[in-house]
């Protein structure tokens, strides 16, 4: 009959290691199960808010303090004019279009003065990379109007990565839908710049910019990465069994 030897403290340490690398897998699968819940329920209230009805956009006296996340796809309304002299291009490729132009192109960007005081850059749609610099001198827009009355989604500025080139301020050109990046190529005197934009929906068919081409896209992959992080720390759990007995056990004595 075979023995089994006691471990040592070697041994003991190790296991110790193993079963706090297996707790922290678990501790990370739930957090992506907590992560997942917040990501549904977050869904949830786009797909209510992309329903609701305009509401005004938030006055400048808030804009410091606004959590711009809460409104994300919130229908706003807008009373205020166009300062179209002063638009920049931001650049895209349009992929899984809405309207009839895609691919390499620019958003059309424009500073609109708020009734009330600041400025909300508005994303009038899209134009194919030959329109852009058309769309950056004006000519795609006529004369700045009057007081007009628009709706739109609001949105949060872009982050740009570390990779963001710099703005092309001779062609007015920018690469990310950042207010605080953009306001460095309008009129100072539009300040202050609203922390959010606006996208304007669709207009009629054919029509340049093409608005109307905001994607909702959440990313939700907690569930799988959850899964993941389980498996781990049951795959740990097993394997640090059979290594104990295996290192607990002796040979059988030579007779």
């Amino acid at each position: 009959m075979s023995e089994r030897r006691k471990l040592g403290w070697g041994d003991w340490l190790f296991a110790v290691l193993m079963l706090a690398l297996c707790a922290t897998c678990l501790w990370l699968g739930s957090w992506q199960m907590q992560r997942l819940a917040e990501k549904e329920a977050l869904i949830a209230a786009v797909d209510i808010r992309l329903t609701a009805a305009p509401m005004p956009v938030p006055p400048q006296d808030q804009w410091d303090s606004l959590d711009t996340q809460a409104l994300v796809y919130q229908p706003v309304e807008l009373t205020g004019a166009y300062r179209y002299t002063q638009t920049v291009t931001v650049f895209t490729s349009l992929s899984d279009a809405k309207g009839q132009y895609a691919g390499p192109g620019y958003w059309v960007v424009t500073p609109f003065v708020l009734e009330g005081g600041g400025t909300v850059f508005i994303n009038r749609g899209f134009v194919p990379q030959q329109y852009q610099e058309t769309a950056a001198i004006g000519d795609l827009h006529g004369d700045d109007p009057g007081i007009v009355t628009i709706s739109g989604v609001f949105r949060s500025a872009e982050a740009a990565g570390m990779a963001t080139p710099e703005a092309d301020m001779s062609n007015r050109i920018e690469w990310v839908r950042d207010p605080a990046r953009l306001a460095q190529m309008v009129d100072p005197a539009l300040a202050p710049i609203a922390p959010f934009y606006v996208d304007l929906p669709a207009g009629a068919p054919g029509e340049l910019p093409q608005g109307g081409e905001t994607v909702v896209s959440f990313p939700n992959n907690h569930f799988g990465y959850a899964l993941t992080w389980y498996g781990f720390a049951i795959v740990g759990f097993v394997m640090l069994g059979f290594w104990l007995h295996q290192r607990g056990r002796r040979p059988d004595p030579v007779a």
